[in-house]
């Protein structure tokens, strides 16, 4: 079967947005055993979208679109397929009934320009049975043809719930898949290329795809059978080879997560951390507390922004302060012991740096970053040099320091700081 998706929008060909919608939707078909031959990006006008639909059509036996259902002006597609397919548009009452009925609970006033959310080409089946969200189905010819909202939590909705049930029913696969997904931190695309090389030749049947997931990497791992036993040796095999290749840069598989990771190892350990946090303002323990249970291992979390808080909760001397300054070596190390100290764990973990737009240095550029480490009577830290905007160098600090207590914890070398 031939199957296709088309991504509308103008902010994804400027580079404003990167394009998630084509990404889950080709790795949810591909999961189900279905092989996605193209993906296409489009801009939000009708020259556009009319060409891409009338190829798509022509070669391909299922297409699936996203963007472009909502109520601006900027928001052609469905006016787009009417036109192409010479289908007039229909109002559905019952969907308009249904908008502003939702308006009214919601205390929200009516706007003339939501009526255009339940105009629908004529025949077309909307997707969602409760009709909370935008989206479509038509037909043409032998070609199935599906249109999703572009807000890519209510895509991946629709995707899961009406999308591919319809499509396993129509067009049942011969081959079932296997797949994993390896999550990386601490190595760029490129060096995880450059590892690829040592790939065994025997593993030219596995398909393997590379998704940066900032701060982390994702590798996807897909082995294609008729026998689902072989399948599941192969797939073994290639992760394997794979998790030897990068060693322990690879942190965790399918759904686990850098936190979740900590979390079991800290039970299975049975030792208690707490966190002291600076730069990233309490992100650290949130995501460590966003774990179910986590209060078995997690002791306490300390925001100490200020200098008189970390000299007032962790016992930083004042001396270290004015000499070194709050973003330096020899504090890091005095708030992961403080925080230690007060909190009685096991392990105590501090950072302190500059996430910017402001405050940097020739010295102490924006970025910089230190961590450290308190357990078994030593301390350890180092400096790091993070880039982005400030949301992303919290972010970064949070991934690594919870990487070094994962790293602490099976005996892993940390990742060297500058």
């Amino acid at each position: 079967m031939s199957l296709e998706i088309i991504i509308i929008g103008d902010e994804l060909i400027s580079g404003k947005t990167r394009d998630l919608n084509g990404w889950y939707a080709s790795g949810c078909l591909l999961s189900n055993g279905l092989l996605v031959n193209e993906i296409r990006t489009v801009g939000d006008n009708y020259p556009s979208i009319a060409s891409a639909l009338r190829a798509a059509v022509k070669r391909s036996q299922v297409v699936i679109v996203t963007g472009g259902l909502g109520p601006t002006e900027d928001d052609r597609t469905t006016e787009a397929v009417a036109r192409v397919f010479r289908r007039p548009l229909v109002l559905d009452q019952d969907l308009l009934f249904y908008i502003k009925e939702s308006m009214d609970r919601l205390g929200l006033s009516w706007s003339p320009s939501l009526e255009k959310l339940a105009w629908l080409p004529k025949g077309a089946r909307i997707l969602d049975s409760n009709r909370q969200m935008c989206g479509f189905s038509i037909s043409r010819g032998d070609c199935s043809l599906y249109f999703l909202p572009g807000v890519p939590e209510q895509m991946r909705h629709l995707m899961n719930k009406a999308v591919i049930p319809d499509l396993l029913q129509k067009h049942r696969p011969r081959v079932i898949p296997r797949n994993r997904l390896l999550k990386v931190y601490g190595m760029s695309e490129s060096q995880i290329a450059d590892a690829f090389e040592g790939l065994s030749d025997t593993l030219s049947a596995v398909i393997f795809g590379f998704y940066p997931s900032f701060p982390e990497n994702h590798i996807t791992i897909t082995v294609r059978g008729k026998e689902d036993v072989q399948n599941d040796r192969e797939l073994e095999r290639a992760e394997q080879e794979i998790r030897d290749l990068l060693g322990h840069y690879v942190f965790a598989a399918d759904e686990q997560t850098m936190e979740g990771v900590v979390g079991e190892a800290l039970k299975e350990r049975k030792m208690t951390l707490s966190v002291a946090e600076s730069c990233t303002g309490g992100l650290i323990g949130h995501r460590i507390t966003s774990i179910p249970g986590s209060s078995l291992y997690f002791d306490r979390g300390a925001t100490v922004y200020s200098n008189r808080s970390k000299v007032e909760m962790l016992g930083v001397k004042q001396g270290t302060l004015s000499a070194y300054g709050a973003v330096s070596d020899e504090t890091v190390r005095e708030m992961t012991e403080g925080i230690k100290r007060v909190a009685h764990t096991g392990i105590g973990i501090a950072v302190t740096g500059i996430a910017g737009p402001e405050g940097g240095t020739d010295d102490k550029p924006v970025g910089t970053v230190y961590i450290g480490l308190s357990a078994d009577e030593q301390t350890s830290s180092a400096r790091y040099r993070f880039s982005g905007d400030r949301d992303k160098i919290k972010l970064q600090t949070s991934e690594m320091a919870l990487d070094w207590v994962r790293r602490y914890l099976y005996g892993y070398p940390f990742i060297p700081g500058i």
